[in-house]
C-alpha cells in the first residue's frame, strides 16, 4: 500500500481533480487516478472525494491510497519470445505467426499475454493497477512482427497517446496477389463492419472510421504477386487486409479476404507448378509488421526498429523468385 500527497498549486485552481492527480504524479495515468477516486481512495481533509471532476481549489491537499497491483488473472506460462528491445519500461517483441496476443474464448492460455507475464515477471509495477503487460497496439493471429508492449502505467499513456496521435509509425511488408497499378499510392477510405457478414470488416460508403494505407511496390514478380510495404496512417481492425482487397490485390494466404478465384487466375497466368502451389498452400495471411518507430514514452529519445521477414514468407519470396 502507497500514500500519495498531493498540494494542489495556485494554477490547479478550477481544474478537475483527476487532471490535476495525473499531472501531478505523470507515473500513474489519469485513468488509473479517476479509479482511484471512484473507489474511494482520494480524500480532501480526510473525507474520502468520488466524483472525478470535482474542482479543485488552489492549496487543496489531498491523499491518495494506492493499493498494490493485482495479480492479472491470465496466469504466467514459460513460452519462448523473440524480444528484440527491451528496458524497464517497455519492451518490443517480434510476434511469431500464429500466437493469440490476448486470453479469449478458445484461447484461454499459450497467449503473448501468458508468456509476457512470465518474461517481465516483477518487472511489471502494473497498468491501471493491474500486474500485466500493457498492449499498446494489435497484430491479428496470423500476422507477424513487430509489437511494442509497456511495462508501467507512464509507458503505457505515453505509447497510446502517440498511438492515437498517429506518430507511433508502423510499416508492414505483404506479400499480394497481382501488381498494383500505380506501384505506390494512397487508400483513404471508411472501414466498419460489413453489412453482409458481422464477423468481417469492409470498406463503406458511409457510417465507418476514417482508414489510411499508404503503399509502395518493393518488387514485382510479373503479373502474379508482389511483395508491397504499406504503412499506416490509421490503425483500424484487419486494415491492411481489407484495404489491399479493396483495390483487388489480395493478400497471398488471407483465409477472410483473400483471393477468391485464384486458382483461375494462377492458370490464365500459367504459373509454373511450383509456384503455384506455393502461392495456392501458403497457410496464413502473408502479412509482417516490418518496422516500428515512436518515442521514448519515459527518455524521449527515438526508437526505431525493424525485424526481417519470418521463415515461411521468405521461403515464398526465393520461390517466386525462381530461386532453387
Amino acid at each position: 500500500m502507497e500514500t500519495l500527497t498531493i498540494k494542489a498549486a495556485p494554477e490547479d485552481a478550477g481544474q478537475r481533480l483527476d487532471k490535476v492527480l495525473a499531472r501531478a504524479a505523470p507515473e500513474m495515468s489519469r485513468a488509473r487516478f479517476q479509479g482511484l477516486i471512484e473507489n474511494g481512495a482520494v480524500a480532501l481533509n480526510g473525507l474520502p472525494l468520488k466524483n472525478t471532476s470535482h474542482k479543485v481549489k488552489a492549496e487543496d491537499v489531498y491523499t491518495v491510497t494506492v493499493p498494490p497491483a493485482v495479480e492479472a488473472t491470465p496466469q504466467a506460462q514459460d513460452i519462448a519470445l523473440d524480444v528484440v528491445y527491451e528496458d524497464e519500461h517497455l519492451l518490443v517483441i517480434n510476434k511469431a505467426p500464429g500466437m493469440v496476443v490476448h486470453p479469449a474464448a478458445g484461447n484461454h492460455d499459450g497467449t503473448l499475454v501468458n508468456a509476457l507475464l512470465a518474461h517481465c515477471g516483477e518487472g511489471l509495477s502494473g497498468i491501471g493497477g493491474v500486474k500485466r503487460p500493457g498492449i499498446v497496439h494489435r497484430l491479428d493471429k496470423e500476422t507477424s512482427g513487430l509489437l511494442v508492449v509497456a511495462k508501467n502505467d507512464k509507458a503505457h499513456q505515453g505509447l497510446s497517446e502517440q498511438l492515437a496521435a498517429r506518430t507511433l509509425k508502423r510499416t508492414y511488408q505483404a506479400i499480394v496477389w497481382g501488381g498494383p497499378s500505380p506501384r505506390s499510392g494512397r487508400i483513404e477510405t471508411q472501414i466498419g463492419r460489413s453489412r453482409t457478414n458481422r464477423k468481417k470488416m469492409a470498406v463503406l460508403d458511409g457510417g465507418g472510421k476514417e482508414a489510411v494505407t499508404n503503399y509502395d511496390t518493393v518488387e514485382s514478380f510479373g503479373l502474379l504477386a508482389s511483395l508491397v510495404e504499406c504503412r499506416l496512417h490509421t490503425g483500424r481492425t484487419h486494415q491492411i487486409r481489407v484495404h489491399m482487397a479493396h483495390i483487388r490485390h489480395w493478400i497471398v494466404g488471407d483465409p477472410v479476404y483473400g483471393r477468391a478465384s485464384a486458382r483461375k487466375f494462377l492458370t490464365l497466368q500459367k504459373a509454373d507448378g511450383r509456384v503455384a502451389d506455393a502461392l495456392l498452400e501458403f497457410p496464413r495471411q502473408a502479412l509482417h509488421a516490418a518496422r516500428l518507430e515512436f518515442i521514448h514514452p519515459i527518455s524521449e529519445t527515438k526508437v526505431s526498429l525493424k525485424a526481417d521477414l519470418p521463415e515461411d514468407m521468405a521461403a515464398l519470396l526465393k520461390i517466386l523468385r525462381g530461386k532453387k
